[in-house]
């Protein structure tokens, strides 16, 4: 009804809800002409950035939904766009066209602006940069730089400087996204994770050794970077630990945190000379003391996001994200159930989960006790039998396999060197969390190239 008074020239379309059809619209769309409604504007923008594991976005540009989709072949784009949305807006039955096109180039890919009811918005890169940035959950904003716009024939690979690498779950992350790394440095003193680094990773990872010995002029030789991450150890902060040192103790490792300040500086003067955009996270756990949180957050002059594993993985993992990448306030979980990772998804056949969500995991072998069981017949069994170690059918802990799962590493991801179960437990216990990591990197896909 709204799209035949646009036609009539009795209604304007940028006052027409593009995925409701109601004219009483809250903002603009940012991709297209026309606009959004409140309750569609919260739902789009949750989907926005939701992407499978090919690395496509997995809901319609147009409406943020969507059941049957046309993706663009465009491998710098990964957009897409759904039947009806198409039928509606352009002409009706014009999706079966278009599915008969190979390859094909979406509407934000090809020359032609309009057709029909969609029409490209003129500078849609900014205003998606301007929407993404919104906090729908709070009235504060934080005034954040925007990026400089980069055209779909002008992206190239990212350089990643990586401190307190660990396993290296940052360049995992990118791989899963599609996005093409140019080259990647990695601080890490731990010999073991650099083993498991070096043989998942070959030669991809350049070990740069321990965050205190580098200097300006390395940094200088290394550089310009598009991508500074890391996040410094937490046992020294950590109000878990009752022997913690803080963040001001030349003693402990929570001072370390300033060396990744001191070398995000570096970094960030570096690329300004050479006239680019540096993205950075910085990530450390949320149990630590007020003082420790609020003298992080004046030196990186950023507020913190706090993003949770279990929304999308079937353990807890509640982390403190400090950063400049966009879209970090939106909402990790997606629209749909059956995107999210089970605890039965990750057992080895056999075996039964006997909860849905892990606590924490930590370096700590007790963190993994009691998850599961095996033989799907033990689960009419009682508490006797459960506490009962000489049954066959007793509860048992989960495998390091089932925990690399978990974490969304590859199976044996940490089979390396001869590592001891505790000892891939201890690398595994210090990593971040895959999804997450993924969860943060999505919308980089819209500044680098892929593949």
């Amino acid at each position: 009804m709204s799209l035949k008074k646009v036609q009539e020239k009795c209604l304007d379309l940028e006052k027409v809800c593009l995925v409701c059809g109601k004219s009483d619209i809250s903002c603009l769309h940012p991709l297209f002409v026309g606009g959004l409604c409140n309750n569609c504007q919260v739902g789009y923008w949750e989907s926005l950035h939701v992407m499978d594991d090919d690395g496509y976005y997995m809901y319609c540009c147009v409406c943020g939904g969507g059941t049957k989709l046309l993706l663009c072949d465009n491998q710098n784009c990964c957009r897409c766009f759904c039947t009806f949305c198409l039928d509606v807006l352009i002409k009706e039955n014009v999706s079966c066209q278009h599915l008969s096109i190979s390859p094909w180039l979406c509407f934000l890919c090809i020359e032609k602006s309009r057709h029909g009811f969609l029409i490209r918005r003129d500078g849609w890169f900014e205003s998606l940069n301007s929407f993404v940035y919104k906090d729908f959950s709070t009235k504060d904003a934080e005034i954040m730089e925007l990026p400089a716009v980069v055209p779909l024939n002008e992206r190239r690979p990212i350089r990643v400087l990586s401190l307190f690498d660990g396993i290296c779950t940052g360049l995992l992350a990118l791989k899963k996204l599609n996005i093409m790394v140019e080259c990647y440095y990695a601080s890490e003193i731990d010999l073991e994770a650099i083993c498991v680094a070096q043989v998942q990773h070959s030669h991809q990872v350049v070990h740069i050794g321990d965050i205190r010995k580098i200097y300006d002029k390395q940094l200088l030789e290394w550089g310009p970077f598009d991508l500074v991450i890391g996040g410094s150890p937490c046992n020294d902060l950590s109000i878990v630990n009752p022997a913690r040192k803080g963040i001001w103790s030349s003693d402990g490792s929570g001072v370390l945190f300033f060396e990744f300040v001191r070398v995000l500086r570096s970094c960030q003067l570096i690329a300004s000379c050479n006239n680019q955009f540096l993205y950075w996270i910085f990530e450390n756990v949320v149990s630590m003391d007020r003082a420790s949180k609020a003298t992080i957050t004046h030196f990186l002059q950023k507020d913190p996001v706090c993003l949770d594993a279990k929304q999308i993985s079937p353990a807890h993992r509640p982390r403190y994200f400090w950063g400049n990448l966009p879209g970090m306030k939106r909402p990790m979980f997606g629209l749909r159930e059956d995107t999210v990772l089970t605890l039965q998804e990750c057992l080895e056949p056999g075996r039964t989960a006997t909860i849905t969500k892990l606590r924490t995991i930590t370096t700590n072998l007790n963190s993994i006790q009691s998850k599961c069981i095996h033989d799907t017949r033990s689960l009419g069994l009682t508490d006797d039998v459960f506490n009962t170690a000489a049954q066959r059918n007793r509860l048992d802990s989960l495998w390091i396999t089932e925990i690399e799962r978990v974490f969304g590493f590859p199976d044996h991801y940490t089979d390396a060197c001869n590592m001891t179960r505790l000892g891939r437990l201890r690398l595994l216990g210090k990593a971040w969390s895959v999804p997450v990591i993924k969860h943060l990197f999505i919308p980089l896909k819209d500044y680098f190239s892929s593949c």
